[in-house]
């Protein structure tokens, strides 16, 4: 009897689906299933699995930047496949984005233009990708207060447009609210960070991503109220 479960389970997540898995939260499989898959769409989640995996569940800096590696890989290799395919370019700079945390100061400045144009590439196929717009207007808010915007085109005031149109686009998504919220708070905006937060708190969670954000957001919002 045991082997014929254990034979089931293997069987299960042999066949498991790379988008169900990261719905659920289990960010391994769904990479691994992702490249096993080996179509454009499958490299996308398998990217978008890996880079979830380093923000959410990776035990350290090194795991992190290693899951970030990957994710880079995958969308690399998805637009290869597909160089149409939008959500490539964007993990494909979520990935770049996020490495550059863990690059010196000199490579993660060089960083800075492939992101652009990554995100760019991205809203070029799908002018209407609200994902984008919001790891845009981080973008422009990170080279600004770093002092380098104006070397690769950045601006702060653009931060807060960028988010507000993310969100006429898809309201419903509490990742643009905690993103925005976050974006605000080092803004200086307090009483507005905390607006979001609040709103993040009352959407619907959707998948595992959902949960995380909203666990943070509740967190975020207990330190700030009080202060």
């Amino acid at each position: 009897m045991r082997w014929i479960l254990a034979a089931t389970l293997l069987l299960t997540l042999a066949f498991a689906n790379p988008a169900d898995l990261l719905r659920q939260g289990d960010f391994q499989a769904a990479y691994r299933s992702g490249l096993e898959a080996g179509d454009a769409q499958s490299y996308v989640l398998a990217a978008r699995a890996a880079s979830f995996y380093a923000m959410y569940q990776a035990k350290d800096d090194r795991d992190r930047a290693d899951w970030f590696a990957k994710a880079e890989a995958a969308a690399k290799k998805a637009i290869e496949l597909d160089s149409q395919n939008a959500e490539g370019y964007f993990e494909l700079a979520r990935a770049l984005g996020r490495l550059a945390q863990y690059r010196g100061i000199l490579q993660s400045l060089s960083l800075a233009s492939a992101v652009r144009d990554n995100l760019e590439k991205a809203l070029e196929r799908n002018p209407d990708h609200a994902g984008a717009r919001v790891a845009l207007a981080l973008w422009n808010l990170e080279l600004s207060q770093k002092g380098v915007g104006w070397l690769y085109g950045a601006s702060i005031g653009r931060v807060v447009p960028l988010f507000e149109k993310a969100i006429r686009l898809e309201p419903e998504e509490i990742i643009h609210r905690t993103e925005f919220a976050r974006a605000l708070l080092r803004l200086g905006q307090r009483d507005l960070a905390l607006e979001q937060l609040r709103v993040a708190l009352k959407l619907k969670a959707k998948d595992a991503r959902d949960r995380y954000e909203q666990a943070w957001a509740e967190q975020k919002l207990q330190e700030l109220e009080q202060r």
